[in-house]
């Protein structure tokens, strides 16, 4: 006979496909483990990628079980519990301290996504190499902020959601900006406002709006 629910071992648990919000939560632990020093850039992003790559919670646990428990680390920074769900554009400015300052991709990708915390001024620089920088849920510490790219024979895809206001201002050598004039017409008055700046060179910078997990599953998406 089939056993109950109740006699499936716990290990089985792994088997269940993850969600966004597990994604995200793993994916923070991995910033914050950067900062601290626990990862060094090339695991850091080895381990983001498998983050993005995974299908079920049992492929999420070797990623972070050689770090400490969130509770037991130092200088974490406080993520808000609703980070998902919708809130004022101006709700997206926050006090707390940057996650991350820069992204570099080398022959190699790079990413940042979740609910990371992005600083005044951002650096992202891809040679021959690509990066993705994923601002829908993410918390600004002012509200002009500027992403300075450099995309030598590489690339840097942007993704914004709809109350983010993006303003190109890169300069293009044998290469292209893209995506700056294809935001919504209808964007709140205190929304927080990107300036992307820098070159690119034989390579290419996108912006890319896109919907975030709230309106996806409104949508039935």
């Amino acid at each position: 006979m089939v056993g109950s629910m109740s006699e499936i071992p716990p290990s089985d648990r792994g088997r269940m496909r993850a969600s966004d919000a597990d994604r995200d939560s793993v994916a923070h632990r991995l910033r914050e483990a950067l900062a601290e020093g626990r990862l060094d850039p090339d695991e850091h992003s080895e381990r983001l990628d498998a983050v993005y790559r995974a299908k079920t919670l049992g492929e999420l646990v070797p990623l972070t079980e050689d770090l400490p428990a969130p509770d037991e680390g130092t200088g974490s920074v406080a993520v808000p519990a609703d980070f998902h769900s919708p809130r004022p554009a101006g709700g997206r400015i926050t006090s707390a301290g940057p996650t991350s300052r820069l992204a570099i991709a080398i022959m190699g990708g790079a990413d940042r996504a979740g609910s990371w915390v992005v600083p005044k001024q951002f650096f992202a620089t891809a040679l021959m190499g690509g990066v993705e920088l994923d601002l829908r849920e993410a918390y600004f510490t002012s509200r002009e902020t500027s992403i300075w790219v450099g995309a030598v024979m590489g690339g840097v895809e942007i993704r914004v959601p709809d109350d983010v206001q993006v303003r190109v201002h890169g300069l293009p050598i044998m290469g292209g900006f893209s995506g700056g004039l294809r935001q919504p017409s209808t964007v709140p008055s205190d929304a927080p406002i990107v300036h992307i700046r820098g070159l690119a060179v034989m390579g290419g910078v996108e912006v890319r709006y896109k919907r975030r997990a709230y309106q996806r599953e409104e949508d039935g998406d």
